[in-house]
């Protein structure tokens, strides 16, 4: 599955594949001018640019990708025949070296990356859809170039993670990222007990033949209440979002014949009822057994419990 979610619309299917650490030949610029000649420096210190692809409408696309694909030195890519697909589409043509780069090569290929950069170079990083090193190859080269003092630098653009959490209609204040859960069953419901008491908005990837045990998975572990929204084929032509509670969104799910690329994005954990003062008082002995002055410990607890200072104060009193 494309962790990015999805690829532009109505490109060229005819699979023709551009062979690694080949360019597609010099070609002009956005603006008319002519491009940097391949495999040259581009003058002063090297870079790198992670630069974001279209998630599905290829429409998406950025001036500064534009620009940058038509005059790097060296732009490695996930899949170079998506991203010959991408240019064709765009009418552009890729001006430097292209080199593939993905996670079952970046480990033997980043130090030849990075050599490049050292040497002056411009290179472009994209994988198939979104920002690379967002559940995409990346991170590792990012990771080698900070730890080598190179400079490092993004051309952001479309987001499945951010698109799907701006339509969700959940609680966009505060969110974080999880990506794919595993695939067994017992990894799963792990990774979801660690999820708990999460109270950001929670935004996952998921393959369309796996939502329905993890729909289940997030019902029996959030509660069938909980808020979600299923994001499928995010900007494309049959762009869909299903909104409502876990146990409705297991009903659609299991009622259709899913497909496309997925996100899944799960409403935080509601506040905790606030209980009684009498309950929190061992709380507060407990703060007070560390050197804690009573006053100090009863206004800690109180504030964190969601309790009256003053009521939890008298039965701490009661309680001796």
């Amino acid at each position: 599955m494309d962790p990015n979610l999805s690829t532009a619309p109505n490109l060229p299917s005819d699979g023709t594949a551009v062979p690694d650490d080949v360019g597609d030949g010099a070609g002009p610029g956005p603006d008319g001018s002519p491009a940097a000649a391949a495999g040259a420096p581009s003058g002063g210190p090297g870079r790198i640019v992670l630069a974001a692809t279209p998630i599905g409408n290829v429409g998406d696309a950025t001036y500064r990708l534009i620009e940058l694909l038509t005059t790097a030195d060296i732009v490695a890519a996930e899949d170079t025949r998506r991203l010959h697909r991408l240019v064709q589409n765009l009418g552009i043509t890729v001006a430097g070296r292209i080199i593939s780069y993905h996670e079952h090569n970046e480990a033997a290929k980043t130090g030849e990356l990075l050599d490049q950069v050292r040497a002056g170079k411009t290179l472009v990083m994209v994988t198939d859809a979104g920002m690379p090193s967002v559940s995409d190859p990346g991170f590792r080269l990012v990771e080698g170039a900070v730890a080598a003092g190179l400079t490092v630098t993004a051309a952001p653009g479309p987001s499945a993670v951010l698109t799907a959490l701006a339509l969700s209609g959940l609680p966009t204040d505060r969110f974080c990222f999880e990506g794919f859960l595993p695939r067994k069953a017992g990894e799963r419901s792990s990774r979801l007990a660690d999820l708990d008491a999460e109270r950001r908005t929670m935004v996952f990837f998921e393959a369309p033949h796996r939502l329905e045990p993890m729909l289940r998975a997030l019902r029996e572990r959030f509660g069938a209440d909980r808020r979600a929204a299923i994001c499928r084929e995010l900007t494309k032509t049959y762009e869909e979002v299903i909104r409502g509670t876990l146990r409705e969104l297991l009903e659609w799910a299991e009622s259709s014949e899913v497909r496309g690329e997925i996100a899944v994005v799960v409403g935080g954990a509601p506040e905790r009822e606030p209980g009684k003062p009498e309950d929190h008082v061992a709380d507060v002995n407990a703060l007070m057994a560390q050197g804690i002055r009573l006053k100090e410990a009863v206004a800690a607890v109180a504030e964190d419990a969601k309790v009256s200072k003053r009521e939890l104060y008298s039965a701490v009193l009661a309680a001796r």
